[in-house]
C-alpha cells in the first residue's frame, strides 16, 4: 500500500488510505516521520493512550483526525486493530496535502 514516491498514503476509490506504525503509551501523542515495515513505508505515530481495549486506536484516530483537520468521524481504522501497523481511511477534501504538509513539518 504505497503512494506516489513511496509515501505512506494512497488515493482509493473511498477515500485516502494512510499506512501507519502506532507505539502506545508515548508521553505525548506526536508523528515521528516515516519508515519502512516490511518494504512498505508507514507513517510512525506515538499516543499517550495504553493498548487496551482499543484505547490507542481511538487515540490514533482522535489525533490524525485533529492533524490533518477532519471531523473524528472521517477517520476509520480499517485494518490492525490488534497489530502496530494500522491501516486508516481519511475522508475528505485536501487529505493529501495535509498530510504531506505535516511530514514536511
Amino acid at each position: 500500500m504505497t503512494g506516489p514516491e513511496g509515501l505512506p498514503w494512497r488515493v482509493t476509490p473511498a477515500g485516502v488510505e494512510l499506512a501507519v506504525r502506532l507505539t502506545p503509551r508515548a508521553g505525548v501523542a506526536r508523528i515521528e516521520g516515516t519508515e519502512l515495515r516490511d518494504g512498505r513505508p508507514c507513517l510512525k505515530v506515538r499516543v499517550p493512550a495504553p493498548p487496551v481495549e482499543g484505547a490507542a486506536n481511538a487515540a490514533l484516530v482522535a489525533f490524525i483526525a485533529s492533524e490533518v483537520g477532519l471531523p473524528r468521524s472521517a477517520v476509520t481504522l480499517v485494518a490492525g486493530a490488534r497489530g502496530r501497523i494500522k491501516r486508516l481511511r481519511l475522508d475528505g477534501d485536501g487529505v493529501e496535502a495535509r498530510l504531506s504538509e505535516l511530514l514536511a513539518e
